[in-house]
């Protein structure tokens, strides 16, 4: 059965330590105001980009260097994590709705399900 996907979000994480000088930053850089999340003080946003790609700033825990990783938005969980296993990513952890992966490189990534108003105008449909 096909299902849906497509690249939707880039996360900058960063440690707590990190976290405020990191966001304040990419927020003065991009020129998108940092719209924090009402609910979890571990997120906020910069907003959306090109074709509705958003940047979201994540606080991780102590320890965790700053790095990138992208979340890839999908109709399916269950296809589209083993459409990329096929295509060598492996699973590293089910996060409770969602998979955190990695690709073959060791970049880490994340399926999650539909998040963002973009994602049926963008999504690519896999056969």
């Amino acid at each position: 059965m096909p299902h849906r996907s497509r690249l939707a979000v880039l996360l900058v994480d960063l440690p707590p330590e990190l976290h405020d000088a990191g966001r304040d930053f990419w927020s003065a850089a991009t020129g998108h105001p940092v719209e924090p999340d009402p609910v979890d003080d571990h997120w906020s946003s910069l907003g959306s980009f090109a074709d509705g790609f958003h940047l979201e700033v994540q606080r991780t825990g102590r320890g965790t260097l700053p790095r990138w990783h992208v979340d890839i938005e999908t109709d399916d969980i269950p296809a589209e994590v083993a459409r990329l296993e096929a295509l060598g990513a492996r699973r590293i952890e089910d996060m409770g709705g969602f998979w955190q992966m990695k690709d073959p490189s060791g970049l880490v990534f994340c399926v999650v399900g539909v998040q963002t108003a973009e994602f049926d105008r963008h999504a690519t449909t896999w056969a």
